[in-house]
């Protein structure tokens, strides 16, 4: 979708909204964590996204795959910054491409900064000179597909200390085929109010949107404001000398700025901002609490999980909850698919998954911090206490998720971390829930004025003994339903037929019933060699004859993956009868032992 449609229909409905611009990180792990600080950040509720392109291309791929991957698995609406510097115009025509083939709609068209070592800028052989250049090119190549944002200069550009001269190219690009402005950061409000009123004065009639850039520390700005000669007001730097040496301060004393800067914008009728996060979390999510600005559930969460952008995913309304915390190895796995799976999925036998050895299965910690992690388990106990732990948000990750649990999983932390110590090694869970509002802020998700339910559901790791166990009691609860799977692939399970199980619905007035998150026979056995994979990659951060690595092979090869689903939605204790939850006998004991680890 169009940046700008998106910010017509805001306008319309007379709300505020914003954007965040990311850059790609040097290394696969800064990668990882910007991608998971994108998916947290979503929930507050971004218009869009921006990724930048290194100077000269030199981020090109890295920032096409960032781009691609907020489009298909967090699916937020991506802009892409494509820049001028040493890019001829068949690179350019193969970013344009690629940006299209991902369903991403919004370009910011740029000249860029001089490649690293460079002091001045210069066009390359076969490409273009200004980014005026770049738009008309792609307008002329590409006619109405994209959305086109360019860059505003309240200041003047450091290039052109003439305002009115860069005011008139800034007249020319929007002339060519701009439909955004996306301003320069600046540290002065009245600047950039009197820069909105030059543009108009000249005719330019496109939104613009001001570049909002939260001070982090006191040396990062004066290095900031280097690159454009930004003018500082010195009420600013008097504020900031009496803390300056004090970062926290610091970056309080920016997100109230930042603040202060919008509530004046709001007054005098602008209602966008952009905020350059630098690839930083808090002072954005501080800047919109003190707004009072939170967004709707309704637009942060239309669905229990991130609905995809990518252009051939747009019917995709149903998902198998076994990837929950993996989504981006589903979307992999389901890539090449032609058609999604919608309504109440379909022919369970038609869809192809992918083989996971294709895509690759990793863990997405490095073998430093997973060990800082994970330790070195000698015992299944010690893998117990350690999945416990994550339960109580004591770790911050395990190999099937690299996150901390949902809020919703709340209410069940402390019995999840109980049937750990049982043995029971859980890797996803859902609790129960009964006619929750849609606006919940938990449990909640899609239209306003809606309920949604859910069906408790819990996936563990347990070994044969233990699995019989479990399956006796069951056969004796006809709530019950399971499948249950070794790494050969010997499947158990009560189901009689191959018919999906909804574990996630919704109803909302003037629509069907939504079921988008089910529970399936051909999806788990695909699930399940991704799942056991994950045993041999967290053994391979330890030497291959240590106990360690010995241990988790062993679990790898001789325990099941269990998929449990309590049918009756109305009994919020029933799945967790089936564990002897009591405190006595052996979990008292454990409790105990391990009350100070937990």
């Amino acid at each position: 979708m169009k940046v700008t449609d998106k910010i017509k229909k805001a306008e319309s409905e007379g709300r505020t909204y914003w954007s965040f611009e990311y850059f790609p990180p040097k290394t696969t792990m800064g990668v990882q964590n910007l991608y998971d600080r994108m998916e947290r950040m979503q929930q507050y509720g971004p218009e869009f996204i921006d990724v930048t392109w290194g100077a000269g291309g030199t981020s090109a791929d890295l920032t096409m795959d960032i781009v691609a991957t907020s489009q298909s698995v967090y699916g937020l609406e991506t802009m892409m910054h494509l820049t001028c510097t040493n890019m001829p115009v068949e690179s350019i025509e193969t970013a344009l491409k690629n940006a299209k083939a991902c369903g991403c709609q919004n370009i910011l068209a740029l000249r860029g900064d001089p490649p690293k070592g460079q002091l001045n800028w210069e066009s390359c052989s076969n490409g273009f000179e200004y980014a005026v250049d770049l738009v008309r090119y792609i307008r002329k190549e590409y006619g109405d597909y994209f959305c086109i944002a360019v860059a505003g200069h309240p200041e003047g550009h450091i290039d052109n200390q003439d305002k009115e001269d860069d005011l008139k190219h800034l007249k020319e690009k929007v002339d060519a085929g701009a439909d955004l402005i996306v301003t320069q950061l600046f540290f002065d409000a009245d600047i950039f109010l009197d820069f909105v009123q030059r543009c108009r004065d000249i005719g330019i009639t496109c939104p613009i949107l001001p570049g909002i850039f939260p001070i982090q520390n006191y040396n990062g700005l004066s290095r900031v404001i280097s690159f454009n000669n930004n003018h500082v007001p010195q009420q600013i730097w008097d504020d900031l000398e009496a803390i300056k040496d004090d970062d926290q301060a610091v970056k309080d004393y920016g997100i109230d700025l930042a603040v202060k800067f919008i509530r004046k914008f709001k007054e005098n009728g602008i209602n966008g901002f952009h905020i350059y996060t630098f690839n930083l979390e808090r002072s954005s999510r501080i800047i919109l609490e003190k707004l009072g600005m939170v967004p709707e559930q309704e637009s942060v969460k239309p669905l229990p999980w991130n609905p995809s952008l990518g252009p051939k995913r747009t019917k995709e309304t149903v998902r198998p909850i076994f990837w929950k915390n993996r989504a981006q190895s589903y979307i992999q796995r389901t890539e090449s698919w032609d058609e999604f799976p919608n309504g109440r999925w379909g022919d369970s036998s038609s869809p192809a998954f992918g083989e996971f050895d294709r895509w690759g299965v990793s863990i997405r910690y490095p073998q430093d911090k997973a060990i800082e992690m994970w330790g070195e388990p000698r015992s299944t106990d010690d893998i117990a206490l350690l999945f416990a732990k994550y339960c109580r948000g004591k770790v911050n990750g395990l190999p099937w998720s690299a996150q901390k649990l949902q809020p919703e999983t709340d209410t069940i932390k402390q019995r999840l971390a109980a049937i750990n110590l049982l043995g029971y090694l859980t890797i996803n869970s859902q609790p129960a829930v009964n006619g929750a509002k849609s606006s919940d802020p938990a449990y909640g998700w899609g239209p306003k004025n809606g309920y949604v339910y859910q069906k408790a559901y819990l996936e563990f790791f347990v070994p044969p003994d233990r699995l019989e166990e479990i399956i006796q009691k069951i056969d004796k609860d006809p709530e019950v339903t399971y499948f249950a799977v070794n790494k050969q692939g010997d499947l158990k399970t009560n189901t009689e037929d191959d018919e999906p199980n909804a574990v996630t619905w919704g109803v909302f007035p003037g629509k069907e019933i939504v079921q988008p998150t089910i529970v399936e026979s051909v999806a788990f056995m695909a699930w399940k060699d991704e799942a056991f994979e994950l045993w041999n990659e967290w053994a391979r951060i330890y030497d291959r004859q240590s106990r360690s690595a010995d241990l988790i092979l062993d679990i790898a090869d001789n325990w099941y993956l269990v998929n449990i689903v309590h049918n009756d939605f109305q009994d919020e204790n029933g799945i967790w009868r089936l564990f002897d939850l009591e405190i006595d006998g052996d979990l008292a004991r454990k409790l105990r032992r391990n009350s100070g680890s937990l």
